[in-house]
């Protein structure tokens, strides 16, 4: 094992630090040169399918049976043969994230499943950042991170202390808010491209986005669902709505390239 990364500093508790686990989150992390790394497990099966990530990273793990693993993450973690420790990815503030594009803002969406899967989507669509209120967000979450597929080391994880005044503040800088309601009179049109700048709220699944949310955004749209059930699971919600919003602009994008 190769010393920590760091410049004389304690190591630290292990509580301090990002639980990385499975195969995608930990090759996109050992990747990214900004992460600062402590610990590294792995199996010699994932240490093979991860060698060329390690020696990036300059990282030499520590060889373990798949058992440690699982008595350090828990019987029902999924770890494919390996876990790391590193030092939580610094994050900007909300000033700093770019004046452009788009954004994702969680109202209170809790769960890491979904945090992470909406990561992922965000990734894939390319947005800017994804927002979300200090006290009502996985902080740190291995599950959060393993959902998230690697896409935690690439979208900007902005943790805001009022998500209302976080709006205001965006509104200032141009953005333009849409809130995602299952009862909203207006629908997402895929053939319409969306403000740039522009913010989609997406709100907790049951709760939905609360009355102050609601009140804040400038519009409300509900995605144009055929089925009985008007309602998806949050997670699902997102990619729907990050493809209505960034269909029509890609679309043109094309057809702007064509001879």
């Amino acid at each position: 094992m190769k010393p920590d990364k760091t410049t004389g500093r304690n190591r630290g508790r292990e509580e301090d630090r990002d639980i990385l686990y499975g195969l995608h989150a930990c090759e996109a992390a050992l990747r990214n040169p900004r992460r600062v790394f402590h610990q590294a497990f792995a199996t010699r099966n994932a240490v093979r399918k991860l060698e060329q990530a390690f020696a990036a990273a300059g990282l030499e793990p520590q060889i373990v049976h798949p058992r440690e693993l699982d008595r350090r993450l828990g019987g029902g973690a999924v770890h494919q043969g390996v876990m790391l420790l590193a030092s939580p990815l610094p994050q900007p503030r909300l000033d700093q994230i770019p004046r452009r594009g788009l954004i994702v803002l969680l109202d209170q969406v809790t769960d890491p499943h979904n945090v992470g899967a909406i990561l992922r989507s965000a990734c894939a669509f390319n947005v800017s950042a994804v927002v979300s209120t200090a006290r009502h967000a996985p902080s740190g979450s291995a599950v959060m991170t393993k959902a998230a597929s690697g896409a935690f080391e690439h979208v900007p994880f902005v943790k805001v202390t009022n998500l209302a005044r976080a709006m205001d503040e965006l509104k200032d800088y141009g953005f333009e808010i849409f809130g995602l309601d299952s009862d909203a009179p207006g629908t997402l049109d895929c053939d319409a491209a969306a403000p740039d700048p522009a913010a989609i709220v997406l709100g907790a699944e049951g709760k939905g986005l609360r009355k102050l949310t609601r009140e804040k955004c400038d519009h409300l749209v509900r995605m144009d669902l055929p089925g009985p059930i008007r309602s998806l699971n949050v997670s699902n919600a997102a990619a729907m709505a990050l493809y209505a919003m960034t269909h029509a602009r890609l679309k043109d994008s094309r057809q702007g390239q064509e001879p």
